[in-house]
């Protein structure tokens, strides 16, 4: 089975510990990693793809110290290793103009305020998880207690 990854990205620990929680349904399937900003966040995926793994999924908050989630996010589109990794911007504090340039610049899947509902975020992970194996061309199979059966049949028909 490979090896996937959801790399959640926050500055407050409290936020992540949150997000990582919720996502811990996932956890026997994908490896769940942190990671406190961008730099942070910057150096785990080159980690992963140094080794091997599939960056299937980033979820960032976007206002950190230093650059936004939109800056990291828009750099992860930019690079073609992660052409199929998908991105969701979690914050409460963007403006209107944020959401536009996290559209547009950061190519966001997925805009998710906070506070969040535990059980959206999840399904909303799992969408996105679904699609990320799909278009990467990752046999789902093994996955099939954690992916999106709805967005599965949609791609396949």
């Amino acid at each position: 089975m490979d090896k996937i990854h959801i790399i959640c990205v926050d500055d407050q620990p409290e936020v992540l510990d949150s997000v990582m929680r919720d996502l811990r349904p996932l956890s026997e399937h994908v490896r769940l990693e942190d990671a406190s900003g961008t730099a942070d966040c910057l150096r785990l995926i080159d980690q992963i793809d140094s080794e091997g793994g599939h960056i299937a999924v980033v979820i960032s908050d976007q206002v950190m110290p230093g650059e936004t989630g939109t800056d990291l996010l828009g750099k992860v589109a930019k690079d073609r290793r992660f052409r199929h990794t998908r991105k969701i911007l979690l914050t409460g504090q963007a403006t209107h103009a944020d959401t536009i340039n996290a559209i547009n610049e950061g190519q966001v899947d997925n805009y998710v305020e906070k506070p969040w509902e535990p059980e959206k975020l999840l399904s909303t992970v799992k969408r996105l998880l679904t699609l990320y194996l799909l278009d990467a061309g990752i046999d789902y199979k093994p996955y099939m207690s954690i992916i999106d059966a709805p967005t599965l049949l949609s791609k396949l028909h």
